[in-house]
This record gives C-alpha cells, sequence and structure tokens, in this order.
C-alpha cells in the first residue's frame, strides 16, 4: 500500500517513567533499531505545508515517506528504495519515486530543491496491546536523546482512551510532544 492514514498519540518520558513502563508491560526485551534520515528545503517549505520527509532504514530496508495532515490524523505516502537509491539521496542525488512525486508535485514542491539534514536513530520496542499498538522508543540525534511512548490506534477515540488510561496508571505527566522530525529540526536549528 503506497498511502496510509497514521492515528497515533505520543507523550516524551523520562528515563524513569520509559524503564516503568518497560518493566510494567510485555515489550519485549530487545529493541529494534531504526534510522530516519530527514530532508526538506531550504526554505522549509515542507513544514510551511504541514508536511516532512524522510528516509527509514529498518531491518535493512529503505523506505522513503512523505507524512502530511490528514483530518483524522496524518496521511503517510510510502515508496520502498533500494539500498543505492538510499544512498545516492543521502548524497544529495534525488532519485524520486512514483508516490512521494505525487505528492510533492501536489504540494509545488521541486523534488531538485531537497537536501539532507541530518538522522535520529531509534532503539523501538512494540507492543499489541488491547487493540492498539504500544511504543517505546528511545530516539538520539545530534547531542541529544529522548525517551517516548507512542500508540497508534484504529481510532482516535481508542487512542485517547488508551494514552489516558496508560499515563493516569502509571503516574506519568501528560507532556506536549512534538513529532521526531520536529524535535530533531529544533536541536539541529538550536546550535
Amino acid at each position: 500500500m503506497a498511502q496510509e492514514i497514521e492515528i497515533e498519540f505520543k507523550n516524551l518520558l523520562t528515563k524513569t517513567e520509559f524503564e516503568r513502563l518497560l518493566n510494567s508491560l510485555p515489550f519485549p526485551a530487545q529493541p529494534q533499531t531504526q534510522t530516519n534520515y530527514y530532508f526538506e528545503t531550504a526554505d522549509f517549505k515542507l513544514k510551511e505545508n504541514g508536511s516532512a520527509l524522510r528516509i527509514r532504514k529498518k531491518q535493512e530496508a529503505y523506505s522513503l515517506t512523505l507524512k502530511q495532515p490528514h483530518r483524522e490524523g496524518l496521511l503517510e505516502t510510502h515508496d520502498p528504495l533500494t539500498d543505492q537509491e538510499a544512498e545516492q539521496w543521502l548524497n544529495g542525488q534525488i532519485v524520486m519515486k512514483q508516490h512521494v512525486r505525487r505528492q510533492l508535485e501536489a504540494l509545488h514542491i521541486d523534488p531538485e530543491n531537497l537536501i539532507y539534514f541530518g538522522s535520529l536513530t531509534t532503539e523501538r520496542r512494540e507492543l499489541n496491546y488491547k487493540d492498539v499498538l504500544l511504543v517505546l522508543d528511545y530516539s538520539t540525534y545530534g547531542d541529544t536523546a529522548d525517551y517516548e511512548l507512542e500508540l497508534e490506534a484504529a481510532s482516535a477515540e481508542a487512542g485517547q482512551r488508551m494514552i489516558d488510561e496508560i499515563l493516569s496508571g502509571y503516574n506519568i505527566n501528560k507532556r506536549e510532544t512534538p513529532n521526531k522530525i520536529k524535535r530533531f529540526f529544533r536541536e539541529k536549528m538550536d546550535k
């Protein structure tokens, strides 16, 4: 599938809160590592459109993903990349793919203007729990590391109920949690 709607909830965690969830719920003992490589134009046209573009390397496979706002969450458009294509992207030689190209054209963004800004690496643990996907992430980018609870649900109502239940049940404060790309760029621009 080239597109999907993602309904997710996020909450930044302290290290202690992260460990409490990790030790209290049946998350896998070993994380899976994934790296996100972020792209933007020099004048931040993607951000201006509420969008984000990344290549994700997960289990030795690369995927190009454009995230855009959608009334129910985020619209994600995906295209697979070969190892060689991903390397070309990272070296400034944009190899545009069918589905993402179509979406960028609708945003009036020329792929030739895309610039690689850097990467964020995440150690991720996933758990299917009460009809939602719970995700514990430990991410590093630049000089920053953070801990995060993500929750993906079939509906906004189910997701809101579950995130409230977990935060309340484990005595975790609700925190404003920008998505990873926003945190990455904030850290990058603060330097």
